[in-house]
Formats: C-alpha cells, structure tokens, sequence
C-alpha cells in the first residue's frame, strides 16, 4: 500500500458484493422451511392412523408428494448455505477445497436420495 489517504487505502475492500444475496437465500430457505415444517407436521397430525398402508397412501397424492420434494430441496438448500460460510471463513488451503466438495457431495447425494426415495414411493404407492 502507498501513503496515500485513509480513503484510499479502503478503496477495494469491504464486501465482495454477494454477502447480501447468501443472507437473503438463507432467509427465504429458512421461511421456506417453516412454512413447509408447518405444513408437515400438522398434515401427518390428520392421518388416522401411521400404517405403512396409510402412509404409502398418503404420500402417492400429488398435493403431498409435490410439498415434500420442496421440503427435501429447501432443507438441502439450507443446509448448504448454512455450512458453507463457516467453512468459506474458516477453512483455508487444501482442506477448504475438499470439505467444500464433501458438503456439496453430502447436500446433493442426500438430496437426490431423498428425492427418488419420495418418487418411487409416489409413484408405485409402496408397491415395492
């Protein structure tokens, strides 16, 4: 840095522009996610009973099965932006690369598991 002005010493740092947009996602994700909890919690309260029959039935209806693929999405988008910042700040070198690849390995292989988990039960309603 040269001697110049206070002002000009700052000039280039501060925010690299994209701290606001990962506080806002993890906003949305996380109101996404309550509504959704919700939503969970109080449509498996009004089943009459938690049969594998009753369940299968349940979840082969198109006005759960769609809530649910959001709910498995939201919560593996959040779960991302929740744990990348931590690891962004404090994770440095080599091991910053590979604990940012495990995270996005764990978030979408648990989430694409979920996910044909929940198809296949929709679709062939616990046939098989």
């Amino acid at each position: 840095m040269g001697a110049g002005t206070q002002l000009g010493r700052v000039r280039g740092l501060g925010s690299a522009k994209s701290g606001s947009h990962h506080w806002w996602q993890l906003r949305v994700t996380s109101a996404a996610s309550l509504i959704l909890d919700f939503w969970l919690i109080f449509s498996l309260l009004r089943l009459p009973d938690y049969s594998f029959a009753t369940i299968s039935g349940w979840i082969t209806s198109p006005l759960v099965a769609v809530p649910l693929a959001l709910l498995i999405l939201n919560w593996c988008w959040h779960l991302r932006l929740g744990l990348l910042e931590p690891i962004e700040d404090y994770v440095h070198g080599g091991n910053r690369i590979l604990t940012l690849g495990l995270l996005y390995l764990w978030t979408f292989g648990v989430g694409g598991l979920a996910l044909f988990a929940l198809l296949k039960a929709a679709f062939m309603g616990g046939a098989g």
